[in-house]
Order: structure tokens, then C-alpha cells, then sequence
């Protein structure tokens, strides 16, 4: 499993930066304006449906039939279940598609109702959802194919294919602007055409490891029928996450202009650690947890959901407390450049805070989850999710007068934290969550660790970034200095507290890197 999370992890790291540098370019050409706000909203709609369809809902069905049909019935069985998936697929989220672009103004009606009062903005926002809205039909059937080749333990061209998102995006902002209305067009259109890429570098990957797609009749098999009603409660457990994102955002719409932006800013810097942790965990533990849970190896099965959890929070843990007291300088060397000005940092500053409180939930949301699809369990996170977006929502509307921008991100923070809080009482319940003597040892110890770092961080940030006020170039070494010092702080005091031994994982990583060079 750690092989998996560290090629997963390696790849979405990548990708996350060459997402900064696009960011950074957004901001710099849109600030935190009206055509910003229309574009992260066109943004949102196919990402939505994208993480609860595709990443979502489906892997948590697709990701543990496959793999144990994989192990049971042999290859040539999961590769027709496989097919008859994709088939399925495409004719539904073609149909889903069809149905988005037609009833588009109704849709955006609902995501962002604020925008409404601002006649051209809602026109703007509608238009460039209109041409963002295919990137969900081709980017759920990539997530499938992903799906495929992790099931498979082929885990590299999945996660590289999101740099092909970014990648794209940027050269749509360099080239495509001078050719059509705004930046916001230049950008959705990048966003359709890196979908059509990452589908075609994935439909090549899993021809060569064996499993080539085709798009036969759909046929509504009992296999089918099976994963579709297995994905139905799983459209809202396994995206809760991105449901209260989605209430973040219809809230926001009804807040002061720019709002949307401030979030998507502090969002886009909480995802780093969300996307490298949670997701490369995520991904790598629920292939392996479904086949040992369909093998009966019930103390095994306990033993990959205690590691997953520890390395998640062993990284997830000095992210959030960094994050929460650094959140100013990161915002303002990452952004505060052009359109987006030291206000909009320290604003968007103040959201970022308040969703790394939350941070270490998402994450092990995304550690816990699988412990119930590996058994084939959707219905109980859903009934969870539903309590937990019901909880945003009303969170939501009790802060959005006093706290403004702040309001949805704490929100959100606060129903994560209920979210993952009542999964593990449920897996602990059912004594599939059971904390072994070395992370109840250690996690006390990484909390200390954690907190030691977040002082060192806060004694420093201030003199740093004093000192780099004295020239423009200087705040990204102050940055680099202040990264440096905290890594070095969590490793001194969690070697120190024994919440980890350096040695073992500077003795991982080069057998990691022996392993891979043959």
C-alpha cells in the first residue's frame, strides 16, 4: 500500500503545483472580480459532478467489484465487468450532459442564486458553464478507466493525467485569451480540451496493461445492476466533502462580490495536503482493503486501515497547524501579485484558517470511507453525509451575517469533523476500527510534535516577513525559510516525542527508489 501512496502522492504533489502556478496567473489576470467569481462557478458544476460521479460514487462501487473479481474470476472476467461499466457510463452521463447544457440557466439558478441580482454576471457565469459542462462526461469515464488501472496496482498514469489539466489550462491562458471575450473563456475551453487529452492518455494506458475499452449496447446485467444500486447511496456519502463545498458556494454567491473568489483561493491551498494525503491513501488502501476483506482476512484488513490512518495523519497534522498559522503569507507570496491585492490575501487568509481546522477530517474521511466500500457498504456513509451536509447548511446560514467570507469555510470545517467523527464510531462499532497499541502510542505524540512546529512557525512568521518587506523578491525566500524551519521543528520534536524515527523513513524512501529504478 505505501508503494501506491507514495506514487500516487508523488504525481498529485505535481500536479498541485503546477496548479499554484496557474492559480497564480488566474489571480494575477482576474484578482477576486466578477469574472473570477462567473468562472470558479463554471468551474464547481463538472468538478461536482465529477467527484461525486466519477471519483466518488463510482470507485467506491467500481474500485472493490473489480478488484475482487480481479482476484477470484480472473482478469478476462473484470476486464468485460469493466466494459460493460464504461458502456453504461457513457450512454448515462452522455444523457446527464445533454440534459446540463439545456437547463443550464435553471441549474446556475440553483449553485449560485446570488448571482442573479447582477443580470450580466449570471449571463457570464452560464455561458462559461456551458462550454465547462462536457469536461463531466470525459472526466468521469477517466475516473473509470483510473479506477481500472488502480484495481490493477498501476497507479502512475492515473494520477499524472491531472497534470494535463493544469498543463493545458495554462497554455489556454497564454495562447487562447487574445482570441476570445475574457480570461474566463480562455481558461473554460482549456478545461473541455484537457478532459479529451487525460481521457486519451488514459484509454492508452489501460489498452497496454491489458485491459482495452470499447463502447458496446449498454446492457443492464445483474453485475450492473449491482454497482449502480451499490453507487446510488454513495452519490452522497462518498462525495459529501464536495456537497458542502457546493452549499460553500451557493452561500457565498448571496455574500459581498468576490466572495466566491476568496474561497476558491483558500480552498485551492487546503487542497494541497487534502489531494497528496487523502487521496493518495484513499487510493491505495481501497484495492488492497477489498481484496483482503473478500479473502476473510479480517486482522489484516484492521492492520492496513490502522497504517493508512497513521500516515495520513502523520502528514495531515503539522499541514493543518501550518496552515492555520501561516495562512497570511502563504496567500500573499502565492497570489498577492496584479488584480489580487494584500486585502484580498488577508481576506482569503482568514477562510484558509478556518478551513485547515477541518483539514485533518477531510482527510481521514478519505481513510475511513473505504473501510465501508471495500465491504460493499454505501447506504451507512450516506446516511451519514446526508446528516453532515444538513449540519453545513445550517451552520452555514447561522454564520454567513457575522463571519461573511469566514462563514462557509468554518461551516464546512465543523460538518467534516462531525462526518468523520460519526464513521468511526460506526467502523468501530461493527469492530472493523480497532487502534492498535503503535498508533495510539503515537498519536498523541504527533499532536505534540504538531503543535511545537505551529509555535516555532509562529515566532518566526512575523520577523521573516518584516525583514522581507524590504524587497519584492525576498517574501519567497521568507516563505521557503518559514517551510524549512517548520519541517525541520516537526521532525526534531517527533523524533524527539518519538512520534516517528527519521531513520525508518529515511531507510523507506531509498528502498522505494530501489525498487522502482529496475
Amino acid at each position: 500500500m505505501l508503494r501506491g501512496v507514495l506514487t500516487v502522492g508523488g504525481w498529485t504533489m505535481a500536479s498541485r503545483i503546477l496548479g499554484f502556478a496557474r492559480d497564480m496567473m488566474i489571480a494575477a489576470l482576474l484578482g477576486a472580480g466578477p469574472v473570477a467569481d462567473a468562472f470558479f462557478v463554471a468551474l464547481k458544476l463538472p468538478n461536482l459532478f465529477r467527484r461525486l460521479f466519477g471519483e466518488g460514487a463510482f470507485n467506491a462501487a467500481f474500485v472493490p467489484a473489480f478488484s475482487g473479481m480481479l482476484a477470484t474470476e480472473g482478469p478476462d472476467a473484470a476486464r468485460r465487468f469493466a466494459v460493460e461499466a464504461f458502456s453504461v457510463m457513457t450512454f448515462w452521463l452522455g444523457a446527464l450532459t445533454i440534459l446540463g447544457e439545456l437547463f443550464m440557466p435553471q441549474m446556475m439558478a440553483v449553485l449560485a442564486p446570488g448571482f442573479q441580482a447582477t443580470p450580466e454576471k449570471f449571463a457570464l457565469a452560464v455561458e462559461l458553464s456551458r462550454i465547462t459542462f462536457p469536461y463531466l462526461i470525459l472526466i468521469c469515464l477517466a475516473a473509470l478507466l483510473s479506477g481500472v488501472l488502480n484495481g490493477l496496482d498501476r497507479f502512475t498514469a492515473a494520477a499524472a493525467s491531472y497534470l494535463l489539466f493544469n498543463a493545458i489550462s495554462i497554455a489556454a491562458m497564454i495562447w487562447l485569451t487574445p482570441y476570445v471575450p475574457t480570461v474566463g473563456h480562455a481558461l473554460s475551453w482549456g478545461v473541455t480540451a484537457s478532459g479529451v487529452v487525460q481521457l486519451a492518455l488514459l484509454m492508452w494506458a489501460t489498452s497496454r496493461a491489458g485491459m482495452p475499452m470499447r463502447i458496446p449496447r449498454p446492457r443492464l446485467t445483474p453485475q450492473m445492476r449491482v454497482l449502480l444500486r451499490r453507487m446510488a447511496p454513495g452519490l452522497v456519502g462518498a462525495g459529501v466533502t464536495q456537497l458542502n463545498l457546493a452549499v460553500d458556494v451557493i452561500i457565498a454567491s448571496l455574500l459581498p462580490a468576490g466572495t466566491v473568489s476568496l474561497l476558491y483561493y483558500a480552498d485551492r491551498v487546503n487542497q494541497l495536503p487534502l489531494g497528496v494525503i487523502g487521496t493518495a491513501v484513499g487510493t491505495a488502501m481501497l484495492p488492497l482493503l477489498s481484496r483482503q476483506v473478500r479473502a476473510g482476512e479480517a486482522t489484516a484488513a484492521r492492520g492496513t486501515l490502522n497504517r493508512a490512518l497513521e500516515y495520513a495523519l502523520f502528514l495531515t497534522l503539522p499541514a493543518a497547524m501550518a496552515l492555520a498559522v501561516a495562512a497570511y503569507p502563504i496567500m500573499w507570496v502565492l497570489f498577492g501579485r496584479g488584480a489580487f491585492d494584500a486585502e484580498s490575501a488577508r481576506l482569503s487568509s482568514q477562510a484558509l484558517a478556518a478551513y485547515a481546522l477541518g483539514l485533518p477530517a477531510f482527510v481521514v474521511v478519505k481513510v475511513l470511507a473505504p473501510g465501508f466500500f471495500a465491504r460493499g457498504d454505501t447506504s451507512t456513509p450516506v446516511k451519514i453525509g446526508v446528516c453532515a451536509v444538513a449540519l453545513n447548511l445550517a451552520l452555514n446560514l447561522a454564520f454567513m451575517v457575522p463571519l461573511r467570507h469566514v462563514g462557509p469555510a468554518l461551516a464546512t470545517s465543523l460538518a467534516a469533523i462531525f462526518n468523520v467523527g460519526w464513521l468511526a464510531v460506526a467502523l468501530h462499532r461493527r469492530g472493523h476500527l480497532q487502534l492498535d497499541p503503535q498508533i495510539r502510542r503515537r498519536l498523541p505524540r504527533m499532536v505534540l510534535a504538531a503543535v511545537a512546529m505551529a509555535a516555532v512557525l509562529y515566532f518566526a512568521d512575523g520577523p521573516l516577513f518584516a525583514a522581507a518587506q524590504a524587497g519584492r523578491g525576498l517574501k519567497w525566500a521568507a516563505l521557503a525559510l518559514l517551510v524549512t524551519l517548520g519541517f525541520a521543528a516537526y521532525a526534531i520534536a517527533g523524533q524527539l516525542s518519538g512520534a516517528f524515527d527519521v531513520r525508518d523513513l529515511g531507510r523507506l524512501l531509498p528502498g522505494r527508489l530501489r525498487r522502482v529504478r529496475p
